[in-house]
């Protein structure tokens, strides 16, 4: 989120940053208590009284274009904060997967999660080393000219077989399901990382930050998953 908003202020716009980043800090600790089952989903209120903060704070901002300064503090929390949130109910939220990784609070399981960073993970680094290799045909050149057909389609076929993996050491959902899921982590993941992509050459920026030295910001590492995790765990309450 602060990578974000540090994107956005070079276009100009300034967005809040403090109450921003305390919304969305805010929606995920709700998350995880709703999601643990400690506390009922009415406390989402509280977020959605940050997000009425957010308006009437921008009245005494004195900002040349203030409803551009709302909106993107306000899409930030919903580019990358909801997104981020459904991590703990793909953790509490699930009886499994049934796997070694079994935590010591009551239905806590990380195996969906730590599944799906594998095989994000693993498509990445598949269709960098295919692509750079024999990548010719690009993906969406005006946006990122090293992403490739050629790397996109060996990234897939070895998240598919990833997916085959982990369905023999975590049995749910079943072989089936993890094949979707990588499916799912496969284009969403693609799609989220050229949105990213998108977003850095609008404003004229290489990385999303420097804490990462030789490998960009944060978001440049887990952008992949903000499209990622809404349409997997769609897919989990709707067919999983």
């Amino acid at each position: 989120m602060y990578e974000y908003y540090r994107l956005i202020s070079r276009t100009g716009t300034k967005p809040q940053e403090p109450a921003g980043l305390i919304t969305a800090l805010t929606i995920y600790i709700v998350s995880v208590f709703v999601a643990s089952g400690l506390i009922d989903s009415v406390y989402y209120l509280v977020a959605m009284a940050g997000l009425m903060f957010i308006i009437i704070a921008e009245l005494f901002r004195k900002q040349e274009k203030p409803f551009d300064a709302i909106a993107q503090t306000v899409f930030g929390i919903v580019f990358i904060a909801v997104p981020f949130s459904l991590f703990p109910y793909m953790t509490f939220g699930f009886q499994g997967p049934d796997t070694i990784l079994q935590g010591r609070i009551a239905d806590f399981s990380p195996g969906l999660i730590l599944g799906i960073f594998i095989l994000s993970w693993g498509f990445d680094i598949a269709a960098y080393l295919f692509g750079s290799w024999l990548g010719k045909h690009k993906l969406v050149a005006r946006i990122s000219p090293e992403k490739s057909w050629e790397g996109f389609i060996f990234g897939l076929v070895i998240t598919v077989l990833i997916a085959w993996l982990l369905s023999t050491w975590m049995p749910t959902p079943d072989v089936i399901g993890w094949i979707i899921i990588g499916l799912i982590v496969t284009v969403t993941g693609t799609l989220g990382d050229l949105a990213e992509s998108m977003l850095k050459r609008s404003v004229g920026a290489k990385d999303s930050g420097s804490l990462l030295p030789g490998h960009g910001g944060i978001l440049d590492r887990f952008d992949s998953l903000i499209l990622s995790l809404p349409f997997v765990f769609l897919y989990i309450v709707l067919f999983g």
